[in-house]
């Protein structure tokens, strides 16, 4: 394990730039730490879902995935670590098969909603498309694992599940998009 903070501010980041976990520093700007840094958004925003009232088997499986994000987020912040295997992503499709084998086939797109906890695990799944990206664009120009970016491929579709799995749970149901009732102007 690396030091603990004892000091919460260092101001060795007031010119703009950050220490990544193997001493160099680059700018807080970085593509580097812009991925890390909405996998660390994303693990806040699973927190919202943790706070709400949620089955104790969707609580550990999300609890599991922050650990996991905490984890991938030491990956990128320590260019050439490897935390994420291949195994984290064979066990979030499996839970992934579980969860959705419990739900009727889709037939209309899904508006985020169905309660705060479905609603707070939707925000989620964006947040982790984007860390997705982040991690895509990162990748164009450094050396990144193929490993990170499956692990939060997989987790957005677990998101989406785990967020139907809670809108049906939470009695508020999904709420389904009706293009008729688009406004035309």
């Amino acid at each position: 394990m690396g030091n603990r903070l004892s000091k919460i501010y260092t101001r060795t980041g007031d010119d703009g730039s950050t220490g990544l976990g193997d001493g160099s520093r680059v700018g807080k700007d970085s593509v580097r730490v812009s991925a890390y840094g909405t996998v660390d958004e994303l693990n806040s925003a699973l927190g919202l879902v943790l706070a709400c009232d949620i089955s104790d088997e969707v609580r550990e499986t999300l609890t599991q995935i922050q650990h996991d994000l905490f984890d991938l987020g030491g990956e990128l912040c320590i260019p050439g670590m490897e935390t994420v295997r291949d195994a984290d992503i064979e066990r979030l499709e499996q839970v992934l098969d579980r969860f959705n084998d419990g739900l009727p086939p889709l037939k209309e797109f899904i508006l985020p909603g169905g309660g705060l906890a479905a609603a707070h695990c939707h925000l989620a799944r964006t947040i982790c498309r984007r860390a997705e990206r982040e991690l895509v664009t990162l990748a164009r120009s450094e050396n990144v694992r193929a490993q990170p970016q499956r692990y939060l491929n997989r987790l957005s579709d677990l998101l989406f599940v785990l967020a139907r799995v809670l809108a049906r749970a939470s009695g508020h149901g999904e709420v389904l998009w009706h293009h008729e009732r688009r406004k035309r102007t």
